[in-house]
């Protein structure tokens, strides 16, 4: 069956040319004669009469409804009521029976619209369409990313920096939503759009940047932040707090949103941050290419015409690790940012410099550095170097089986297999302390000789039965010079054999021809004396 107006259609036709009597007509098409009279009346089918359906069990608590919604009207946004909230109270408060959740939330949903406007606040508000000029706007903002980190699901800082003219964005991620990733995430946005906004760049109101919201649109910024924006020659826009200024950068609002759905679905998984932001790098890559809303261009071909327009960056860098001076306590760590970082032993008491980026934490001494570890996630986390602590292994042996660094380094598969077999031949030979002493030895090796060099040489002193640290020194020598290395004064056996003093040990001893030796001499000097 066709459309009512193809229906009127075809009574208008068969009345005007067979001349039929609305009887006939309403014969002939099955429809009512009331229908055909509407039909000869006017080509257009009236609008059907929706029937006002009644639910006679709300009926008397329909007032009580819309004082509770006339409550909400000031009211903070997140405590106003809900459907179910105002189906509790109608039973608590008026003994409600008979009343289904369902009744409740549909008349809640039509009369709260209209309480909103009997109050002159409109739910949606009114948007103005906006025109960008090239190279004068950005927007940033942290978005967040869930991803598959070494085996588990880690919630991680997307950091977005779009521009407002073509649509070029860059995105970084980050363990923290910290400033020193707010500042690098700058940097990296930077570079990839190849330039600098010349006007200025939207921002919520980020602890990175604002200490204290002000009246209107001031802000109290941080001092780094301030050195940044001038360092770059840049202005900061900042939105309204709260939901009401998502707006007012919704063209990075929306693209967070839309990377993630179309690259990062299903969650990725990665090993490393390195390898994730390896990843993101090739899908805005791949952006480039696509095109934004009915524009005719390209997001790579607007980005080519605006990218001349932006500011050049700054011939100097900026350096966006944060730095710290913390005092090393008696267990060789230092606390940086309520987690605990090694530093070598022979700093415990000190004061170290510490430089702390979005993804590693570098001690130095002077110019010089002494320990750099990934930046630990989250709060109280100790990351421990087993190297920091060898030279107080080496007076305190004990110690060394349940180290917290010993744990870690089994974890990161630093401390191998080789190793532990070392250990255990050289206890066995050696005793607990004595076995450990000789280990710690062969720990230190790792400062000056390459980690495969020394694996093969515990390998090969394991081999002849050997476990001894001078042995696998010594191997390992051999190895890196075979590898060239290093270049050492002696001569290296060429078969790469090792040298073992059995093969070498005389099997009998020749008899010793020479005569006794004898003191008559010294005897006569004796009786001299006495004389």
């Amino acid at each position: 069956m066709g459309s009512r107006v193809e229906q009127f259609a075809d009574i208008r036709r068969d009345r005007r040319v067979d001349a039929l009597s609305i009887r006939a007509l309403a014969g002939k098409h099955h429809v009512h004669r009331r229908t055909v009279r509407q039909a000869l009346e006017s080509a257009i089918p009236p609008v059907r009469k929706t029937p006002q359906r009644v639910a006679p069990r709300l009926e008397p608590f329909k007032a009580a409804i819309d004082e509770m919604l006339r409550a909400d009207v000031d009211a903070p946004k997140k405590q106003r009521h809900t459907a179910r909230r105002v189906l509790a109270r109608l039973v608590d408060e008026r003994g409600a029976v008979g009343l289904s959740y369902s009744t409740v939330r549909d008349h809640v949903r039509k009369r709260r619209p209209q309480i909103l406007a009997e109050a002159g606040k409109p739910l949606e508000p009114g948007y103005v369409p906006q025109t960008h000029p090239p190279a004068a706007e950005a927007e940033v903002d942290f978005h967040d990313l869930w991803v598959i980190l070494r085996g588990i699901k880690t919630k991680t800082a997307l950091f977005t920096m779009r521009l407002s003219y073509s649509a070029r964005a860059a995105h970084r991620a980050y363990l923290t939503q910290g400033q020193e990733a707010f500042l690098e995430g700058h940097v990296y946005g930077f570079d990839r759009l190849g330039g600098v906004p010349c006007e200025k760049v939207r921002y919520d109101n980020l602890t990175s940047a604002v200490k204290q919201v002000l009246f209107g649109r001031s802000r109290q910024e941080n001092e780094r932040w301030i050195a940044f924006k001038s360092h770059y020659g840049f202005e900061a826009w900042y939105c309204q707090p709260g939901h009401e200024g998502s707006h007012e950068k919704g063209g990075v609002e929306d693209e967070g949103g839309r990377f993630r759905r179309n690259h990062c679905v299903p969650m990725p998984v990665v090993d490393s941050i390195d390898e994730l932001n390896a990843l993101l790098e090739a899908a805005d890559d791949a952006d480039d290419a696509r095109r934004v809303g009915n524009r005719s261009t390209s997001v790579s071909q607007d980005w080519a015409f605006e990218k001349t327009l932006l500011r050049p960056l700054p011939g100097e860098s900026f350096d966006t690790a944060l730095t710290l001076t913390p005092r090393v306590d008696r267990y060789a760590q230092v606390m940086v940012r309520c987690n605990q970082y090694s530093v070598p032993a022979r700093f415990i008491g000190h004061r170290l410099q510490v430089k702390l980026s979005a993804s590693q934490v570098t001690a130095y001494d002077r110019n010089s550095v002494v320990a750099r570890h990934q930046r630990a996630v989250g709060k109280g986390a100790k990351v421990l170097d087993l190297d920091h602590y060898l030279e107080i292994l080496a007076r305190k042996p004990g110690a060394l089986p349940g180290a917290t660094a010993l744990a870690q380094a089994r974890a990161a598969k630093v401390f191998t297999a080789e190793h532990e077999a070392f250990w255990a031949a050289a206890r066995k030979a050696h005793g607990d302390a004595g076995g450990t002493r000789a280990l710690v030895e062969v720990l230190l090796l790792h400062r000056h000789l390459q980690r495969a060099d020394v694996l093969a040489g515990i390998a090969a002193a394991l081999s002849v039965g050997s476990s001894s640290a001078d042995v696998v020194a010594l191997e390992a020598r051999k190895a890196a010079d075979r590898r060239g290395a290093v270049s050492g004064a002696y001569d290296a056996n060429q078969d790469g054999c090792v040298a073992s003093l059995a093969q070498h040990r005389v099997t009998a001893v020749p008899a010793d021809t020479r005569a006794a030796p004898s003191l008559d001499k010294y005897d006569t000097l004796l009786g001299r004396q006495t004389s």
